[in-house]
């Protein structure tokens, strides 16, 4: 069996909220104090992922975390029971209980930079773990994420987890939501592009919307996953669509193997960036979207780049979007004009992921990609990887534990706490990840 990718989707957790916690994510922010439902937005992650799975497609799993984090609120000043420093989190300071409760862990494509062995100097799989550190809900997400990385990927022999970068602005690390691997066949060396939204005391930067990631953060990142420095290129976003609302470059590009889709106003200096992977990457393809046809607001609105491209054994490949795209008239207008030219694309997905998109979250975001030869396979935690058994299993978990309606004002429940801890301490005896979560300390 030759290397396979490997797409690892993040299960949407028991708290999953609207509170409009993540500045410069518009749907975010659009729909802060709706009504949400949890189950709903668990089971719609789920059905993706399986619907892959039995499309051919690896498949596995990533948990979500604990939520509330009251360690953290106890860390923050607030004493008592658990279910006390919870009350009075919310009668004091609301936000940060939301921002404490948020499922944002869900996004798995933030949750780390993994660099595949073929690419490593050592010859192993690395994970980075992001730091997050532009925003304080994704920040606390860290630590809980190595250790669930650690659980899984728990073969020193073939996996290196490293922790996250040190949490100050100069190494805001957004993970792979922010990286690019092309090449051939994915057990092939490749050509890793970091993407960056600033350099610490450069000019060039936007100015309505925070720059998440930055070029320190990508270098270091590159260094620690032991990337061949022959096999890297460093690129800048466009800081005028950061303005517009793409926060990371999963919102406004998505690569395959050797194709690039993108828009194409994507990056600065654009021409000479795919001038220079065309000269690395051999038939290296760029599928630029032009302005004139989908603009910038439309693929925003539609997450149309947020999207997986994904290989089939035939080397065709499948792009799979969410069901926004599909209603936005001119985006699914282009997308089958994209099916019917000369490119590898030949089939678009469709999913129906309201509940995250909502959020600000896709299908993209919902992954995160790891290539693995058939040892490393052989070497992860076996219970994490999806077949009708664990679909079914998840789908009666969620069922159990899962509500189908929450609001913020519902965070302060104690009630809810106590269901959010039954349900991951079953999760983890399910997944056999062990003692991952602060409260299992």
């Amino acid at each position: 069996m030759k290397a396979r990718e490997v797409n690892f989707d993040g299960i949407v957790g028991p708290t999953h909220h609207y509170a409009g916690l993540s500045f410069g994510n518009e749907a975010s922010t659009r729909h802060r104090d709706q009504v949400s439902n949890p189950r709903l937005a668990a089971k719609q992650g789920l059905l993706k992922m399986k619907a892959l799975a039995d499309a051919g497609f690896p498949q596995a799993i990533l948990p979500p975390q604990e939520r509330p984090h009251v360690a953290l609120l106890r860390q923050l000043g607030f004493s008592g029971s658990d279910e006390q420093v919870v009350e009075k989190a919310a009668m004091q300071s609301p936000h940060l209980l939301s921002a404490v409760s948020s499922a944002s862990s869900m996004w798995v494509a933030n949750a780390a930079t993994v660099c595949p062995s073929a690419d490593a100097l050592d010859g192993k799989v690395h994970f980075t773990v992001a730091n997050l550190n532009n925003k304080f809900h994704r920040a606390i997400e860290a630590p809980t994420t190595e250790a669930v990385l650690r659980s899984i990927f728990r073969d020193e022999q073939y996996f290196a987890v490293h922790t996250a970068l040190p949490q100050v602005a100069m190494f805001g690390d957004e993970g792979a939501a922010n990286h690019n691997r092309f090449g051939g066949e994915y057990g092939e060396p490749g050509v890793q592009m970091f993407i960056y939204g600033r350099e610490e005391g450069g000019s060039s930067a936007p100015g309505r919307y925070p720059a998440r990631q930055t070029l320190e953060a990508s270098q270091a990142v590159a260094r620690l996953n032991q990337v061949c420095p022959r096999q890297v290129v460093f690129a800048q976003q466009n800081p005028a669509v950061i303005d517009q609302g793409v926060f990371h470059n999963d919102v406004i590009a998505v690569s395959n193997r050797q194709v690039l889709f993108c828009h194409q106003r994507a990056f600065v200096q654009q021409p000479g960036l795919l001038a220079n992977l065309r000269a690395r990457v051999p038939g290296f393809m760029a599928l630029e979207v032009p302005e004139n046809e989908v603009s910038v607001a439309d693929a925003v609105e539609t997450y149309l780049f947020n999207s997986q491209l994904l290989s089939r054994e035939d080397g065709s490949m499948v792009l799979v979007l969410p069901q926004e795209s599909r209603e936005h008239p001119g985006v699914w207008r282009y997308l089958n004009k994209l099916l019917a030219q000369d490119n590898p694309i030949s089939e678009l997905k469709v999913f129906d992921l309201r509940e995250s998109m909502s959020n600000g979250g896709g299908p993209a975001c919902l992954r995160l990609r790891v290539v693995l030869s058939e040892a490393e396979q052989r070497g992860l935690n076996p219970a994490v990887l999806m077949n009708d058994g664990l679909f079914h299993a998840l789908e009666n978990w969620i069922d159990r534990y899962y509500r189908d309606k929450l609001h913020q004002a519902d965070l302060a429940d104690p009630l809810l706490l106590r269901e959010s801890r039954e349900a991951l301490d079953s999760l983890t005896q399910l997944l056999r990840l062990g003692s991952v979560y602060p409260f299992q300390q």
